[in-house]
């Protein structure tokens, strides 16, 4: 029975609105929020980047449930964002919190499902029993070219998941992928910013695939929409969760926990795992959790999760760590001038 045995989710504090953004190119901002459901975005601090996020990810989850770092035998980072084009920022990740050396290591990129491609591997590590726990984890700073669609929703955000099986907090019961070659979103060597194929990246991309996904996980169990308590999908904005939500059959309410996108932007491979988090946050003992990410290129990872008596049992101690919504209030808001300084768009010669 492997699962959840404890997470954390970090988000930056600084904050930009839409308007400011839309200001400076001179767009209209209702307009983009009401295209897109989104109104003000996440930005990483000076000395914050996808290793940051992801560290202080991983510390909140093991502030949630006393666990020996030494018994964490794989920490996988999924990230579109990270700091190095050679060097795995899962290996820091592991020094910072305490379970090096006798661990497997490595960076995952599957553009915004590299963090649930990394809880998949969790799973299998530890149901094959090579691994007691393996931590998963999804961290961005996403990027956006300036003036670009992408630049109102790139955000800052991560989410770690530590997989065992160890009466766990949240069972993962199945997990299924729909995977094909759709190039909707990409990046080459060397580019600063992504390149996207603009509404391409819908119907061909998010909607096949998610909906796909979705599908097979439904057959796989046996279960229809109405059998959950709540499902978290991936949120490149506002708008297309709640679309592929109704087109399964999911309402409203079902979503709306794990809908975080509005304020806090897209964080890419952060995205339905900090909604996932944002989920267990209100959980209960015996609620039924569905979960489709969505990776562009172009892929989605579908789970089902039934919520354990663990989470209200001594060992885990949900308030030991920030809950998503608190991660979210006091923002400090910046102009764009401050966000284009913290996301280094400024680039200083020599």
């Amino acid at each position: 029975m492997v699962g959840i045995i404890t997470y954390g989710a970090y988000i930056p504090r600084f904050r930009i609105k839409v308007e400011e953004i839309a200001r400076v190119w001179g767009a209209n901002a209702a307009d983009i929020s009401g295209g897109l459901g989104v109104f003000e975005k996440s930005v990483p601090d000076l000395d914050e980047d996808t290793a940051t996020i992801a560290v202080e990810a991983a510390r909140y989850a093991l502030a949630r449930r006393t666990i020996d770092p030494g018994a964490i035998g794989a920490v996988y980072v999924g990230s579109e964002s990270h700091p190095y084009a050679v060097k795995p920022t899962a290996c820091t990740v592991g020094e910072a919190i305490g379970a090096t050396p006798e661990m497997t290591a490595a960076d995952y990129e599957f553009a915004c499902k590299a963090g649930t491609a990394a809880v998949q591997t969790c799973m299998g590590l530890v149901a094959s029993g090579m691994v007691q726990y393996g931590m998963a984890i999804g961290s961005d700073v996403a990027q956006g070219a300036p003036g670009d669609a992408l630049e109102y929703t790139a955000a800052a955000g991560g989410a770690a998941f530590l997989i065992g099986n160890d009466d766990p907090i949240a069972t993962i019961h199945a997990t299924c992928s729909f995977t094909t070659d759709t190039p909707d979103f990409w990046r080459r060597e060397g580019q600063n910013y992504p390149r996207h194929g603009g509404r391409f990246t819908g119907e061909p991309g998010y909607f096949r695939h998610v909906e796909g996904a979705a599908n097979l996980l439904l057959k796989k169990t046996g279960k229809t929409p109405k059998d959950y308590t709540y499902a978290v999908f991936h949120q490149p904005n506002a708008k297309f969760p709640q679309r592929v939500a109704a087109s399964l059959g999911f309402s409203k309410a079902q979503i709306r926990p794990g809908l975080v996108v509005p304020m806090l932007g897209n964080t890419y491979s952060g995205s339905s795992i900090i909604g996932l988090a944002a989920t267990l946050d209100v959980a209960r003992p015996g609620d039924l959790i569905f979960v489709a990410s969505f990776g562009s290129g172009a892929g989605s990872d579908a789970f089902d999760i039934e919520v354990t008596d663990a989470i209200e049992g001594p060992a885990f101690v949900r308030g030991a760590a920030p809950s998503v919504e608190e991660l979210l209030k006091d923002p400090v808001y910046v102009d764009y001038a401050l966000y284009a300084r913290h996301k280094g768009k400024i680039v200083m010669q020599e």
